[in-house]
């Protein structure tokens, strides 16, 4: 899986623990959208980005 462009979130690993303590590896996936946005100068561009990331993209460009 990709990281996101912007925040550099990643697939994080650890481990899963059972009610008898056992453990057994896991993994956690971010959010990771593509989506088209378009740069400073105009340009369309397809990035991969996180949800959390896009929303605060949104919040802050629709002050």
């Amino acid at each position: 899986m990709a990281k996101c462009q912007f925040t550099g979130k990643k697939p994080s690993t650890g481990n899963n623990v059972s009610h008898s303590k056992r453990r057994t590896k896991r993994t956690w996936y971010p959010n990771i959208q593509t989506k088209t946005i378009i740069d400073a100068d105009g340009k369309r561009r397809r990035v991969k980005i996180s949800t959390s990331h896009l929303r605060t993209m949104y919040k802050t460009r629709n002050r």
